[in-house]
């Protein structure tokens, strides 16, 4: 007999599995995709033209709160978890929901939904969001580029708006960004690597994508998103760790997956971060992981004018996912403004509006910073609103992205970037060395 499969997802690794496990399986038909993290992705269909001749009406996305009744009402035989950066506790509830209903719970092994590619691959990816994947996928693009190689960077799925126009995207230009509609979370990881004259696919068909970008790569760099497993079997596997956030190395999906598939392990942060949370990661990294090369990595913050700040009140922009799901209570910014000798942060929560103000009800664990959300235009009319609100002196920015190209403000603005930096050695040049002597040569290999 055939399953009815629900998909538990976030508008990404969901969207993969289906493509690669579940579409043209014999055994299972999907009925229903669930939606949670992201915000206003629900109520959308999966469109048949990707869903394939097996569903010629498409796969409905609901919220993920209508999960126990869904199964109920399809009289669902199987839940697939997948989405990322969740506690493992948090898992085993969701799955007791599931058992509880009736269904089986199931998570796909990482390997299952890798494709293998005709050139080599690196894939950097974390334990957790907020880790500095962004800052070393971008040192890995350079090092490779200095070795005369042609580099393609592909990033983790955010198919967030109309999923029909999103199969294969393709970025390497800023009209590009405005093309494919992208949101700020989207602009803050393409931005930058096309800042540096990388060529960056993502969307949601990632077999089609891997196919384009092989066309013009000697090498491919998987760009991952959340503490999510790569889509590629890689060649070279880094994984960084935050050592602010000791333990959860170990105590996150599907974070700890990839610390053990790790050929690389990053402890990046060390110049901000304490000596027991270094240590902590240490030791867990070479209980968990004992064949990785231990790296420790900065993430030093750079500000163009740095008096500017010096006794001024500034309020503080932070990335989005390393607040929200990623559950830091600040970052990059804050530490701009303390190291620079801010007077005050700010706190902009009592000048919140629409969907800012209910960000920070679900995230209570936010300090006083804004975070940079940007999912649909009433959020990016929100968060302008709110910046404008807030009785300051300067704006710190401490997004991907230069902010102000996406929001007019009244306020005078800074930004504050961050790169990677290498720690003592083994620098993350000579890692790759070891691991891809091959791409190290003095010639491009055919």
């Amino acid at each position: 007999m055939v399953e009815k499969v629900l998909i538990m997802g976030a508008a990404g690794r969901d969207f993969h599995n289906f493509n690669v496990y579940f579409r043209n399986n014999p055994r299972y038909r999907v009925v229903a995709f669930t939606a949670t993290q992201i915000p206003d992705i629900q109520g959308r269909l999966y469109p048949p033209e990707l869903a394939g001749t097996g569903y010629p009406e498409g796969i409905p996305i609901h919220p993920e709160e209508e999960l126990a009744e869904l199964i109920r009402r399809h009289k669902i035989d199987l839940v697939a978890f997948s989405y990322s950066d969740v506690p493992h506790v948090e898992v085993m509830h969701k799955a007791s929901i599931c058992m509880a209903e009736g269904a089986d719970f199931i998570l796909i092994g990482a390997t299952y939904t890798m494709l293998r590619a005709r050139k080599p691959v690196v894939a950097v990816c974390a334990v957790r969001t907020g880790c500095g994947k962004s800052q070393t996928t971008r040192r890995v693009c350079e090092i490779l580029r200095g070795r005369d190689r042609r580099v393609v960077a592909v990033r983790h799925p955010m198919p967030y708006g109309d999923i029909r126009r999103q199969e294969v995207q393709r970025f390497s230009s800023y009209e590009d960004f405005d093309r494919h509609r992208c949101t700020i979370e989207e602009r803050e990881e393409y931005e930058p690597l096309v800042d540096q004259g990388i060529v960056v696919y993502a969307g949601v068909d990632y077999e089609k994508i891997l196919r384009r970008a092989e066309e013009e790569a000697d090498v491919i760099v998987w760009d991952g998103g959340n503490n999510d497993t790569p889509f590629y079997f890689p060649d070279v596997h880094i994984v960084l760790l935050d050592p602010h956030r000791p333990d959860h190395e170990r105590l996150y999906y599907p974070g700890e997956t990839n610390l053990r598939m790790a050929h690389i392990a990053v402890i990046n942060k060390v110049d901000t971060a304490p000596e027991e949370g270094i240590r902590r990661v240490r030791e867990n990294i070479e209980r968990i992981a004992p064949q990785a090369t231990i790296l420790l990595a900065q993430s030093p913050v750079l500000v163009s004018d740095p008096e500017r700040i010096r006794g001024q009140r500034v309020a503080v922009v932070e990335d989005g996912p390393t607040l929200t799901h990623g559950e830091m209570p600040t970052g990059a910014g804050m530490i701009a403004a303390q190291t620079f000798g801010a007077a005050q942060v700010v706190d902009p929560r009592p000048y919140a509006v629409g969907s800012l103000r209910e960000t920070y009800q679900h995230y209570p664990h936010m300090g006083p910073v804004v975070p940079a959300m940007g999912y649909s235009p009433r959020q990016i009319a929100d968060l302008e609103k709110t910046l404008n609100a807030i009785p300051c002196d300067l704006v710190l920015f401490a997004t991907p992205i230069q902010l102000t190209r996406i929001v007019t403000l009244k306020h005078p603005t800074i930004r504050v970037r961050y790169e990677y930096r290498d720690h003592g050695t083994p620098t993350l040049e000579e890692a790759l060395r070891e691991r891809l002597p091959a791409l190290f040569a003095s010639e491009p290999q055919p």
